[in-house]
């Protein structure tokens, strides 16, 4: 629970082209006046006006070959656990992003410490029953996770908000359960497997 708990302390073509105000969001009874389809980007080249819809990237794996019963089932056990921590990773990058915003607007290092510890005991609260429900291997891949989504290594983030001597606190309490909240993300080495598993997951894919 330790080594988890320490990581909430962290187009155009040749020619003209004119845009035309973008909007996500619908009519205000959501639909055109038609009373069909939905409002989406446009722009205009030499008089058209032509809809603009970005489609996000989707990627294709080939299927996997598994050795044996036990690779298959080492696989099972990574998408089961992805699905329950790359959640609380999403969410941990989330708060990071709005917690630095806040900080910023703050007077003074004494208001900015003021408010982290109560970021901090509102975690406990809000995270403590939920973390203890972890195994060991969802709080070693949460911490990755952590560093995928937010780019900083789970020690980094601790360092840059509560100070370096926190910081080793915490990377103590991971190292005594055999973790590391320095241990960062490699997508495209020992943790291939893992990237292929997060985009089909985020995809809906699986």
């Amino acid at each position: 629970m330790f080594v988890v708990f320490g990581l909430f302390f962290f187009l155009p073509c040749k020619g003209q082209v004119k845009k035309t105000q973008q909007t996500n969001e619908p009519a205000s009874n959501g639909q055109l006046p038609s009373g069909k389809g939905y409002r989406v980007s446009s722009y205009v080249y030499h008089g058209d006006t032509i809809p603009s819809i970005l489609y996000p990237t989707v990627y294709i794996y080939p299927p996997l070959t598994f050795k044996n019963d036990n690779e298959r089932m080492d696989y099972v056990k990574l998408v089961y656990n992805v699905k329950k921590v790359l959640p609380i990773a999403i969410e941990i990058n989330n708060l990071i992003l709005e917690t630095y915003e806040y900080l910023e607007t703050l007077p003074n290092d004494k208001a900015r410490i003021e408010h982290i510890n109560r970021v901090e005991k509102g975690l406990k609260d809000q995270y403590t029953a939920r973390m203890k429900k972890l195994t060991y291997k969802q709080g070693k891949l949460l911490i990755k996770l952590v560093d995928r989504q937010s780019g900083q290594a789970s020690y980094d983030v601790i360092k840059a908000f509560m100070g370096p001597l926190r910081a080793n606190l915490y990377q103590a309490f991971a190292w005594f359960y055999g973790a590391s909240l320095k241990k960062t993300y490699d997508p495209n080495g020992e943790d291939k497997l893992t990237e292929r598993v997060v985009t089909m997951v985020l995809q809906g894919q699986i």
